[in-house]
């Protein structure tokens, strides 16, 4: 049997077929709980985030815009990652952090060695402001006009934390490769 498509799930939702809302969530609940974890770092949060995200989801879809095959999961994703960072500046202290890794001369470290899942517990290890900045601007494609008007930053603190956050990541992903070898 074919999978169903995002338009015929679409479709039946909004016929208020409640078993095509939870196909929907099984569809897309591994895929918005990887965003979240990006974004909140522990596991547990991510719940709530998916969680809630998830009921604004099913209470919007009716409004969705259906443009093509991978926009639902596309807008799923858009959703999750607002309300990861809803959740960062409302039940975390965001912090800013002004120090700088060290500057060493080694060469940056090839994340292609790093399995998607430590990586991501990797990120999530990254003082909050390194954490949204790099994931709004790595990950979702933001500008740093966006990401500071977002966040409520300067466009220059924003370019700051994100070169802040590719150096502490480097430095974490070189001490895990180490940590890797000596195993």
């Amino acid at each position: 049997m074919a999978e169903e498509t995002e338009l015929q799930l679409l479709q039946s939702i909004k016929d208020h077929d409640r078993q095509a809302m939870r196909r929907l969530y099984d569809r897309y609940a591994g895929h918005a709980l990887a965003i979240a974890l990006r974004y909140v770092g522990s596991r547990e949060d991510a719940r709530d985030v998916v969680q809630d995200s998830f009921v604004k989801i099913l209470t919007s879809v009716s409004r969705f815009n259906y443009r093509g095959e991978g926009t639902l999961k596309a807008w799923v994703g858009r959703i999750v990652c607002n309300r990861a960072i809803d959740y960062v500046q409302s039940r975390q202290q965001m912090t800013f952090v002004s120090d700088v890794p060290d500057d060493t001369a080694d060469p940056p470290p090839d994340v292609e060695q790093i399995a998607p899942d430590v990586l991501t517990r990797l990120i999530g290890q990254l003082p909050s402001g390194y954490r949204l900045v790099l994931n709004m601007y790595v990950f979702e494609e933001l500008p740093h006009k966006t990401i500071a008007q977002r966040l409520g930053i300067s466009e220059s603190t924003s370019a700051s934390q994100l070169n802040r956050a590719k150096k502490r990541l480097a430095q974490l992903i070189r001490n895990y490769l180490k940590h890797q070898e000596n195993l």
